[in-house]
């Protein structure tokens, strides 16, 4: 999924200063700090991002009081715009707005995308604005048919990315793929049945 080599400073959006000098004292400078952060959204994250239908979005204060969001929607909701932008409409929620007025006074974000199945996880740091009044927007993100009401649009712009290890993720499946596999093995096993019962039946006739 990587693109080409990112700049020196990509990673310096996840690796402060203060982070850095935890890193030096407990001696995981020199192999951290080699890590080629994406900064462009190659084709290949592009297919992992718009199969997600569950996400997290991060977002805190102007005095850094963190806050996550869920986000969920049929597969394709979260869209990719081009090389550097992620969108999907914003449905009618809860009414706090918690996410939306956390934006109007600090626009840094994150995304924290999960894949169970796989067992993959991508982290994407940048910058998120809400479009409110941009109907063409919205229709553009909406999913055709879902049963939701579109209220604004959050756009997201990328900053870095980065893949974590599979180490400590559970392997979980979706319930559609689920049933999807269950309903295959029972339309083989009728399959299967029939042939035993007529190779039965054909022996009973000899």
């Amino acid at each position: 999924m990587r693109d080409e080599p990112a700049s020196e400073t990509a990673s310096d959006v996840v690796f402060t200063e203060a982070v850095k000098r935890v890193q030096e004292r407990k001696g995981s400078r020199a192999m951290v700090g080699a890590r080629d952060f994406g900064t462009v959204i190659t084709p290949d994250l592009k297919t992992f991002i718009e199969m997600q239908v569950s996400i997290y979005l991060a977002t805190a204060s102007a005095d850094g009081q963190p806050y996550i969001q869920h986000r969920g929607g049929p597969e394709g909701f979260l869209r990719v715009l081009d090389p550097r932008t992620i969108a999907f409409a914003d449905y009618a929620g809860n009414k706090q707005y918690v996410t939306l007025g956390n934006l109007s006074e600090n626009d840094k974000a994150q995304l924290f995308l999960m894949d169970y199945m796989q067992r993959q996880r991508i982290k994407i740091w940048g910058t998120a604005r809400m479009v409110e009044g941009d109907a063409g927007l919205i229709a553009r993100l909406m999913p055709e048919g879902y049963r939701a009401r579109p209220e604004q649009a959050l756009v997201f712009t990328v900053t870095a990315w980065d893949v974590n290890c599979a180490q400590h993720i559970p392997q979980r499946f979706e319930a559609a793929d689920v049933a999807a596999a269950i309903t295959k093995r029972e339309e083989r096993i009728a399959i299967l049945e029939a042939e035993v019962s007529a190779l039965k039946a054909a022996a009973t006739a000899r």
